[in-house]
C-alpha cells in the first residue's frame, strides 16, 4: 500500500491559485488510487471506477470554489465584470453639442372641405328620375343637381293654375255688378237689400281667388321641390343620388358641395407644442405620394386638448387646388423660429414601446437610459427637441445591444484625419 502524498491546505486568495491547488489533489488522488492495485489484478476495474468518481468529486469542488470566489470578490465592492476585463463592451461616444437648428412644429391631418354642405330633398318624397352631376364637378348657383318625379304635381299646378283664371274673371264680374249696382241705388232702381247681395258676391268671389291663388302657391312649392338645386357655388363632393332611388327629407344627404372650393388640413398638435403656434402663422403641406408643397396659413387653434390623447386641433387654410381632395392624408408643418439643440446620429437614437431614447454614459462608466423627444431630422442626424443636455456622451452605436446600468469602455475618438507616424 502507498502512502498518501503531502499537499498543501492554506486557504486560496485567487481563483488561478484554488484551480492549481484543487488540481494537485486530483493528480494525488489518481496516483493514490492506481498504485494501491497491481497491474492486472481484478479489482482494478474497481480502483478506476473510484478514481473516476474522485474526479467528478473534484469538478463539482471546482465549481464550488470559483462561486465562493466570486461572491468574495463582490463582496469586497469589486464588480464581478471586473474580473475579466476583456468582456467589457466597448463603445463610441460623441459628446452632445447644441447645433442652430430652424425650429417647427410638425403634425398630421386630412384635407377636408372648409365649408362641408350636404343637400338634399326639402319636401315629400319622391322618386329620383334623372341626376345631372357627379362627384368632382363644378357647380354654379342654382345649378339642377338631380330631378324627383313630377307626373302628379304637373297637373295639379295646371289645374290649379286653370282655377284661378276663373276665380278671377268671376270675381272680377262680381266687382263691376256690385259697383253697377250701387250706382242705380240712388235713383231707386235697386233695393239696398240687392246691392248688399251683390257686395256680398264680389267679396265672396275675391276670397275665393285667394285661396285658388294660395293653393296654386302652395303646388307649384312642391313642385319645385323635386328639383334638388346647388345653393352655392362649389364643388360636388360626393354623390349619393341615384335614378330611381326614393329621397326623402329625413334621408342622407344625397350630394355634398364644398362652398366656394375652399379646402384646408385639419389636424392635430402634441399639446406641448401648441404655445409656439399663432393664428396667420405660414405653414406648408405635404400630401402622400406629390412631391410639391401646398403654402397656406394657420386659421384655428383649438380651444380644447383631448384629455386622452392630449393633442389639439389646428385648421390650415389651403388654396383651392384639384390635387387637394378631401380626405387625403397629409402631413403639416410650422415654421416657429430659430433653437439651439442638440444632434445625434440616427444610429444613437432608439425607439419602444415607452417613446424614443437614447443611452448615455454617465460619470461611472455606466449606460443611463434616457428618454427624449425628437424634433426633427437634419443631414447631421436627428434633432433632439428634449431630454439631452449639452457636453453629454451619448452612445452612437450599439445601442440596442446594452442594458441600463451595464459598466462599459469609451473607445477613444479615431485619429485626426491625415495624422500618421514618421
Amino acid at each position: 500500500m502507498g502512502a498518501n502524498p503531502e499537499h498543501k491546505t492554506d486557504n486560496p486568495s485567487g481563483l488561478g491559485e484554488a484551480v492549481a491547488w484543487i488540481g494537485r489533489d486530483q493528480a494525488a488522488f489518481e496516483r493514490a488510487a492506481l498504485a494501491e492495485v497491481p497491474l492486472g489484478s481484478p479489482a482494478l476495474p474497481r480502483a478506476r471506477l473510484r478514481w473516476m468518481l474522485g474526479a467528478a468529486a473534484v469538478a463539482i469542488a471546482l465549481t464550488v470554489a470559483a462561486a465562493l470566489w466570486m461572491r468574495q470578490a463582490s463582496i469586497r465592492g469589486v464588480p464581478v465584470a471586473l474580473a475579466n476585463r476583456e468582456s467589457i463592451p466597448l463603445v463610441s461616444v460623441l459628446s452632445s453639442e447644441l447645433t442652430s437648428v430652424t425650429s417647427s412644429v410638425s403634425f398630421t391631418g386630412a384635407i377636408a372641405a372648409r365649408y362641408d354642405m350636404p343637400i338634399g330633398v326639402d319636401g315629400d318624397a319622391g322618386r329620383i328620375v334623372a341626376v345631372y352631376v357627379e362627384a368632382g364637378d363644378h357647380v354654379k348657383r342654382g345649378r339642377l343637381l338631380a330631378k324627383l318625379d313630377d307626373s302628379v304635381l304637373v297637373p295639379q299646378v295646371n289645374r290649379l293654375a286653370a282655377s284661378l283664371e276663373q276665380a278671377r274673371a268671376q270675381a272680377a264680374l262680381s266687382a263691376a255688378e256690385y259697383r253697377r249696382a250701387e250706382g242705380v241705388e240712388a235713383a231707386g232702381a235697386l233695393s239696398a237689400e240687392e246691392v248688399e247681395k251683390r257686395r256680398a258676391t264680389a267679396v265672396t268671389d275675391e276670397a275665393n281667388t285667394k285661396v285658388v291663388a294660395a293653393q296654386l302657391a302652395e303646388a307649384r312649392a312642391r313642385l319645385s321641390r323635386t328639383r334638388v338645386i346647388a345653393p352655392v357655388d362649389g364643388t360636388v363632393l360626393t354623390r349619393k343620388a341615384e335614378v330611381g332611388q326614393i329621397a326623402s327629407s329625413g334621408a342622407e344627404a344625397l350630394f355634398r358641395v364644398a362652398s366656394g372650393g375652399e379646402v384646408e388640413m385639419r389636424g392635430q398638435v402634441a399639446e406641448q407644442d401648441l404655445a409656439a403656434l399663432k393664428v396667420g402663422q405660414l405653414a406648408s403641406v405635404h400630401l402622400t405620394g406629390l412631391s410639391r408643397p401646398f403654402e397656406g396659413r394657420v386659421r384655428l387653434l383649438g380651444a380644447v386638448i383631448d384629455p386622452q390623447m392630449r393633442l389639439g386641433e389646428i385648421r390650415i387654410t389651403l388654396k383651392a387646388d384639384p390635387a387637394l381632395r378631401p380626405g387625403a392624408f397629409a402631413r403639416g408643418s410650422v415654421t416657429v423660429g430659430k433653437a439651439e439643440r442638440p444632434v445625434v446620429p440616427q444610429t444613437a437614437v432608439l425607439s419602444d414601446s415607452n417613446g424614443s431614447y437614447v443611452f448615455i454614459v454617465n460619470a461611472q462608466s455606466r449606460v443611463e437610459r434616457r428618454a427624449v423627444r425628437v424634433g426633427g431630422t437634419l443631414d447631421a442626424g436627428i434633432i433632439i427637441a428634449d431630454g439631452l443636455g449639452e457636453g453629454e456622451r451619448v452612445i452612437t452605436t450599439a445601442g440596442a445591444f446594452l442594458r441600463a446600468g451595464e459598466t462599459v469602455k469609451v473607445a477613444p475618438p479615431p485619429a485626426a484625419e491625415g495624422a500618421g507616424g514618421s
